[in-house]
């Protein structure tokens, strides 16, 4: 997984040449498909022409480079109608308001994580009010120039670090900065129902490490089989107590 800007000024190597053909100048989104499907490419040599590489076509993308095969995987724009397309749709993840489906405007966007294997967009990195939080592609409705709408309950879904988008953590998700970003005043039945899930999902399982509070308390040594009272404790503690609870359990 890596972020967009982590994508924009690598350079692109040809690996049948040996040599750089480029740099990355742009991600190109797929709204559709909620995909990277094109990256465009940034050459001094080329003055006029707009050229860019499938997301398909490349081998490998790492912490110095994109790799590809030769430079016939770049290809002029005009000889890719749809990438021409999604050009000229101008989808900027980054920056682009939230909106859920209700009408209720919930913050902004000010980053988006890519699957480098596959060009799929696993999540975004959005600004509130005091923080930001991570939301899951699977809580996104639809991608517009401007505007990303999203589902009416994504609010219930937002994470504390990029890393729970995959992996086993997908189990419990959910288990993030809702406490946080919800007033006691606002408090719904939803919430509780939330509240008991969690509950539900991390009572009788085990710690894999010693769990602290922020102040350095120790709250679960490594090995504690979670009782309900340790869940609600935890739940009481805030979001971060929780989250880091939940990447650190089995059973």
């Amino acid at each position: 997984m890596k972020k967009s800007n982590q994508f924009v000024g690598l350079p692109i190597i040809s690996i049948a040449d040996g040599a750089e053909v480029g740099h990355v100048k742009s991600l190109v989104v797929n709204p559709k498909e909620g995909m990277v499907d094109f990256l465009t490419v940034e050459h001094a040599d080329w003055q006029i022409s707009v050229r860019a590489v499938p997301f398909k076509k490349i081998v490998g993308v790492g912490e110095f480079a994109v790799m590809i095969e030769d430079s016939t995987s770049i290809f002029d724009l005009t000889e890719i109608p749809i990438a021409n397309e999604l050009v000229q749709k101008k989808i900027n993840v980054v920056g682009a308001k939230l909106i859920d489906r209700k009408g209720q405007l919930i913050g902004e966007t000010t980053e988006f994580f890519i699957n480098e294997d596959t060009g799929a967009i696993l999540g975004i990195e959005l600004s509130l009010r005091s923080k930001k939080v991570i939301l899951s592609s699977e809580q996104l409705i639809t991608y517009g120039r401007d505007l990303i709408v999203i589902k009416e309950e994504a609010q219930l879904n937002f994470l504390d670090k990029a890393e729970m988008l995959f992996g086993d953590f997908n189990e419990v998700c959910n288990l993030n900065e809702v406490a946080a970003t919800v007033e006691p005043s606002e408090e719904t039945q939803e919430l509780s129902e939330f509240q008991e899930k969690q509950l539900t999902l991390l009572t009788g399982r085990t710690t894999t490490k010693d769990i602290f509070e922020r102040n350095g308390e120790l709250l679960f040594p490594n090995g504690t089989t979670l009782k309900k009272e340790d869940v609600r404790k935890a739940q009481e503690k805030g979001p971060a107590v929780l989250a880091e609870l939940s990447m650190n359990v089995v059973g």
